[in-house]
């Protein structure tokens, strides 16, 4: 659907420099803002969203960890 809009320059602007980084039109740019705003997301949505991540202290993995095997990754893990 077609419709007119009256709205701030500096939003339009930041739409349009989205549109460019995101490779899509400034419509579809709107129109994402606008379904996230205004749609109401599922419960688990919600709830995934409002959950904390957890985090652990440490210097990273082990430099015999391959995070790009699944296979290697869950051999480490199993002790094998």
């Amino acid at each position: 659907m077609r419709t007119t809009l009256s709205i701030d320059d500096t939003l339009l602007k930041k739409a349009k420099q989205a549109a460019l980084n995101n490779n899509r039109s400034v419509s579809a740019e709107i129109e994402e803002a606008l379904r996230m705003t205004l749609l109401p997301r599922s419960k688990s949505a919600q709830q995934a969203a409002a959950r904390p991540l957890k985090t652990f202290a440490g210097s990273g993995t082990q430099s015999q960890v391959d995070l790009h095997s699944n296979s290697s990754l869950a051999d480490f893990m199993e002790g094998s």
